[in-house]
């Protein structure tokens, strides 16, 4: 597979840009904390299925104090739709006590203690300082890591080697939206069954040999898919 020339990197992350200037996390959240929250129940889990449980959840709990207040069991009974909930809760709690007696109940923005924190990872870790503090990290998901590794942007064995090679790549100006313009072509357009070439704004730029054949809607129409699953799903908050 060929390399991708820095021009045409430039034009991939232009056309991603034009489509779609201000690109935002689809999970719900209110401050620093519910997103930690929400991007460590998001594991294996769907961001509708997580906004669904944490909307009346965040209502009334958004800091770590009122977490550790509600409880495990209460916790868990409110997140019992989202998968592997039981550990998720346990990780929750531990995580939310961790912040109370270590970082003064706040999100820490750095990342090696965003990792120490019970079930948080360097994605989750990249997410929030990301989305939260507005550092130009690229978290790597399986949409990402489909689309780096089918497009040829970057390929990798692994999430880490993907964005490894993102960060190599990306020109600094398109770094800040980087993640959430690759996360959400993966989700809606770059799908993994039967990708929706027809409908690539960057098809022509792509290395993907098998691509979906017409018939198909017009490239340019994929702006319009994108602002119509953001306006069903919602945005987080800024």
């Amino acid at each position: 597979m060929a390399r991708f020339r820095p021009g045409e990197i430039e034009e991939f992350f232009s056309r991603l840009a034009a489509q779609d200037p201000d690109p935002r996390t689809e999970l719900q959240y209110k401050n620093s904390y519910t997103l930690l929250v929400a991007v460590v129940l998001s594991a294996q889990a769907t961001d509708k299925g997580v906004n669904k449980a944490t909307e009346p959840l965040f209502a009334h709990v958004d800091t770590p104090e009122k977490m550790v207040a509600l409880g495990e069991d209460k916790l868990r009974e409110a997140i019992k739709t989202i998968g592997l909930f039981r550990m998720k809760a346990k990780n929750v709690i531990a995580l939310s006590k961790t912040l109370i007696a270590e970082h003064g109940g706040e999100v820490p923005r750095d990342r090696e203690a965003l990792e120490r924190l019970p079930g948080v990872g360097r994605k989750t870790a990249n997410v929030v300082l990301n989305v939260a503090f507005k550092e130009p990290t690229i978290a790597v998901d399986t949409h990402i890591f489909r689309v780096g590794n089918r497009t040829g942007l970057a390929p990798g064995k692994n999430p880490r080697e993907v964005e490894d090679g993102l960060e190599k790549i990306v020109p600094d100006k398109f770094k800040l939206h980087a993640h959430h313009w690759l996360i959400l072509h993966g989700r809606y357009i770059c799908v993994a069954r039967k990708p929706r070439c027809p409908d690539c704004l960057v098809a022509d730029i792509c290395r993907f040999k098998d691509k979906t054949k017409p018939p198909g809607k017009r490239p340019e129409v994929e702006a319009s898919i994108l602002k119509k699953k953001l306006r069903t799903s919602g945005r987080g908050a800024r």
